[in-house]
């Protein structure tokens, strides 16, 4: 009786595997095709050196064995904008629990990169308002607070510039955020990075974040992006 047991747990175990393998597989062929679409190039080997390429980014240092997958990436036109983007999944292990119930899980997510065609941005970081944020409120480490009452309630932000934050969400672009319920996303330097840091996108999510960053690009302020172009302007000649 035990052995039969043992025979069947072993086949729901290689089912299981055989069925995860399969949509892994349904899901390649899926984002290949999407990256044809799109006018991207893709490969599903790992890019162990994106951590380092990206490491301004929080979310690509956290755990260990780091590597980037499903790997989309080139130039494409967004909004009638020429743009150069970045986006798949990324996995690390991290150990969870502790004594006897420590283990190594592993993680994975989506996430989307932009070059930001107007310059070099300082670090701003906008996401959705959590527990912690609003605890950090009470003990007096508060974000960035709007004159809009309900958006500051509803996102944290952080930015090492409190004038490019102020500059750049506008009320116009409270209104996109607002209507729009991105997921987090991270200005730093030349780049722009679309990411909770948790949960794989489908193809259709891929899709609707590369429309949302043409849209959010075309929300940027006007005044904001002629000051980042002078600011690359006098560095250029600078060098």
């Amino acid at each position: 009786m035990e052995v039969i047991l043992v025979i069947v747990v072993l086949g729901f175990v290689v089912a299981g595997m055989v069925f995860a393998y399969r949509q892994a597989e349904k899901r390649r062929a899926a984002l290949q095709a999407f990256a044809v679409n799109r006018g991207l190039s893709y490969t599903k080997d790992h890019d162990s050196a994106h951590d380092d390429r990206f490491a301004r980014f929080g979310m690509f240092r956290r755990g260990h064995s780091r590597a980037a997958l499903n790997t989309m990436e080139g130039t494409i036109t967004i909004a009638e904008r020429s743009i150069r983007v970045r986006t798949g999944d990324f996995r690390f292990r991290e150990q969870r629990g502790s004594g006897k119930n420590r283990r190594t899980v592993t993680v994975k997510f989506s996430y989307l990169i932009v070059w930001n065609p107007f310059g070099v941005g300082p670090e701003t970081i906008v996401r959705r308002e959590g527990i912690f944020d609003r605890l950090k409120g009470v003990l007096g480490f508060d974000d960035i607070d709007f004159e809009s009452i309900e958006f500051s309630k509803a996102y944290h932000v952080s930015s090492d510039d409190k004038r490019f934050a102020y500059d750049l969400i506008d009320p116009r672009m409270m209104e996109f955020i607002m209507s729009t319920s991105p997921p987090a996303f991270e200005i730093d330097g030349e780049f722009i990075c679309i990411s909770d840091g948790k949960g794989r996108w489908d193809t259709e999510e891929f899709g609707r974040q590369l429309d949302w960053s043409g849209d959010f690009l075309d929300c940027w302020p006007r005044h904001l992006a002629k000051t980042m172009a002078d600011q690359a302007a006098v560095k250029r000649e600078r060098t």
